[in-house]
């Protein structure tokens, strides 16, 4: 049965962390790699668009203590767990949906998400990629850590197979429920592109995994 999104979370805090860091291929070293990616100067500001409970901020902040992180995530309790980790950083932290959120205007230096985004239609990417790129300062970078499709027909039928169950289970609102439809990786850096975003680029690659680097140039610079 399908769950909702934040309600799937909420009941695998337990052993969340540690299903993260060993079933998934490559983790032991892509959430060092992505952490690494992003601005380590200082106090600069960083959003994480679906932080859950900080794996890649416990990289980070080993980098760069000074940070000033703003976190938005679905599950309070994962927010909890991210919150008894670093008393001691500048975390902000937000309960609520990153489509919904506003991010403000030119805030942010950079910007991080890790296997968060592969439940979303290109077209809801669309818009939140072009809401993320407005929120950067020129110059900042979005890195992002997914796994993707392997091919166009598998990313079809990722979708397709969400439209039957939810036709099976009668569930007919715009909610969002758990179930992995990503994209392929080249349809990800196409909608990067059409949200504005330059310089974007595969970084490395760990299996399905992938991770993406994109950038909000500046004038001068375009």
């Amino acid at each position: 049965m399908l769950e909702e999104m934040a309600l799937f979370f909420e009941n695998r805090l337990a052993g969340y962390d540690e299903h993260m860091r060993t079933e998934i291929e490559g983790a032991a070293e892509f959430y060092r790699f992505t952490a690494g990616q992003l601005p380590g100067a200082g106090t600069c500001e960083i959003l994480d668009l679906g932080c859950g409970t900080g794996l890649e901020l416990e990289e980070y902040f080993a980098l760069n203590p000074l940070a000033r992180v703003t976190g938005i995530d679905l599950s309070e309790g994962m927010l909890a767990a991210l919150k008894k980790k670093f008393p001691d950083r500048a975390l902000t932290l937000i309960c609520g949906s990153y489509f919904d959120v506003s991010f403000g205007e030119e805030r942010f230096h950079g910007a991080v998400s890790v296997e968060s985004l592969h439940h979303f239609t290109a077209e809801r990417k669309l818009s939140l990629y072009e809401k993320l790129y407005r929120s950067l300062k020129p110059g900042g970078c979005f890195i992002l850590t997914d796994y993707f499709a392997e091919s166009e027909s598998l990313e079809q039928e990722y979708f397709e197979n969400l439209r039957e169950l939810k036709a099976e289970q009668g569930i007919e609102d715009d909610a969002f429920y758990h179930y992995d439809t990503p994209l392929t990786v080249d349809h990800e850096l196409q909608v990067l592109r059409s949200a504005g975003f330059s310089g974007c680029e595969i970084l490395r690659r760990w299996g399905a995994t992938c991770t993406v680097r994109a950038v909000k140039t500046t004038e001068e610079m375009n």
